[in-house]
């Protein structure tokens, strides 16, 4: 699966998401795209989903127009020992996730 992390994830959880695509958003050089802007150019580059913690794109975006899907993290912070933790509900989810919906995970 290929995984787009947001800009307010660390570089570093990519290496939790063994077996899986990851790209952050600063490497694929989309930072500073606002959230509609890059989860569409996140689906016309093939990526299958997008994780962030950004609790707001549930709002903002009409996820069931996308192409791929999009997981919401709830986690205290952005620190890779808050993200740990929720390593293996993501994962699960990862493997039973289906475009054009929206999950949180934790």
């Amino acid at each position: 699966m290929k995984i787009l992390l947001d800009e307010n994830l660390p570089h570093e959880f990519r290496h939790e998401l063994v077996g899986h695509e990851v790209v952050t958003v600063q490497y694929a050089g989309w930072r500073g795209l606002k959230n509609g802007a890059l989860l569409a150019q996140a689906a016309a580059s093939g990526f299958d989903v997008m994780v962030t913690l950004d609790n707001g794109v549930a709002y903002q975006q009409n996820v069931s127009r996308l192409p791929m899907a999009i997981v919401v993290l709830g986690a205290p912070s952005n620190d890779i020992d808050d993200l740990r933790p929720l390593v293996p509900k993501l994962l699960a989810a990862l493997s039973t996730i289906t475009p054009k919906t929206l999950i949180r995970v934790g």
